[in-house]
């Protein structure tokens, strides 16, 4: 316990120490850091930028999947702050206390907002109501992921980040990412990385019960993909970092959901819900390597041909980031899926 303790506490920490608190690494070597699915967590964020110096990493990639899922309302009585949390109702009565509960609130990927009664009000009863909470929510996106940036300008110097948005991510958000001297928003793109290695990347995924921002039918996914994976010049130096696994991978698996989207069989029953065009397009180009996320629950690392293939799975939810250290030689090397 002390030790995972002491893991946490040094990647949690802003801290430029340089130390190689994580796995040596060999002479010549580039190694990789893929996280993906921090879902607005910004202890996850500060774990992965710390990871260049913790894991002694020469490349991040952060897949899709960047923004948090909802606003958290918290309402300014005057004499103390009020929320409701799982159907009962809980009182703040002074600032630090408050400070504590946003800041535990924004490393579990919420967007808290305070505000005082009239406007509650106003959002829960004016015709506009849904407009201006959906104004609410972009907006809150879109500070996070400055604050994001402004750590990592803090933190690293020439360690390249690369950050693709995920099928939840509004399209909105992107233009905050390009705005960073420091990450690149890589959606759609093929970038080269050391080891004379190139990465093609996209978080569009096929469609979900949940009718998100990036979806589209497995067909024109397909000619999405190839028509990025065409810009590669080698691909036995390829690495695909694609958002939605390839289906029935092992990667993929997901609780079986009923007609009301609530899963079956207190979630024991899962299946394979990844795509059928990735797969594909795996076993067709047979990359070295290939790096996904969206399911949360299939935390792993398989085959697929000659393809390594991860998913390193997501926990942002308990502030805690799961990841996957790679080390690009001549050929790849899967070090293995860490998580602190």
């Amino acid at each position: 316990m002390g030790v995972i303790s002491s893991i946490k506490e040094k990647l949690n920490q802003e801290t430029t120490s340089g130390e190689a608190a994580g796995m040596e690494k060999d002479p010549g070597v580039t190694r990789l850091f893929f996280a993906t699915d921090v879902h607005g967590s910004s202890a996850c964020w500060r774990k992965f930028v710390n990871s260049a110096d913790f894991y002694d990493a020469d490349v991040l990639v952060l897949g899709g999947d960047t923004t948090g899922k909802a606003i958290f309302p918290i309402v300014d009585e005057g004499d103390r702050y009020t929320y409701t949390r799982q159907g009962d109702e809980h009182t703040i009565d002074d600032d630090e206390e408050l400070d504590e509960f946003l800041d535990s609130l924004e490393d579990t990927g919420y967007y808290p907002y305070v505000m005082d009664e009239a406007e509650y009000e106003q959002l829960q009863t004016a015709d506009d109501a849904e407009e201006r909470q959906n104004e609410i929510f972009l907006t809150k996106m879109q500070e996070r992921i400055r604050e994001w940036i402004e750590f990592a300008e803090r933190k690293l110097d020439d360690t390249p980040v690369y950050a693709c948005p995920g099928n939840d991510d509004p399209f909105e958000i992107d233009e905050v990412w390009e705005s960073s001297d420091v990450v690149d928003l890589v959606e759609g793109e093929v970038v080269d990385l050391p080891q004379g290695y190139q990465m093609a990347s996209t978080g569009w995924t096929h469609p979900t019960p949940w009718d998100t921002d990036r979806e589209e039918p497995e067909d024109e996914l397909r000619e999405r993909i190839e028509g990025i994976v065409s810009g590669i010049d080698d691909y036995d130096r390829a690495i695909f970092n694609f958002h939605e696994p390839p289906y029935d991978s092992q990667l993929d698996e997901a609780p079986e959901l009923d007609e009301d989207l609530r899963p079956k069989f207190g979630a024991q029953s899962t299946e394979p819900v990844g795509s059928e065009a990735i797969r594909e397009i795996i076993e067709e180009y047979q990359p070295p390597l290939s790096l996904h996320g969206h399911i949360h629950e299939s935390r792993g690392h398989t085959k697929i041909g000659d393809t390594d293939a991860i998913n390193p799975g997501s926990v942002y939810s308990e502030a805690s980031l799961q990841g996957a250290i790679v080390d690009l030689r001549p050929e790849v090397d899967v070090v293995g899926l860490v998580r602190g």
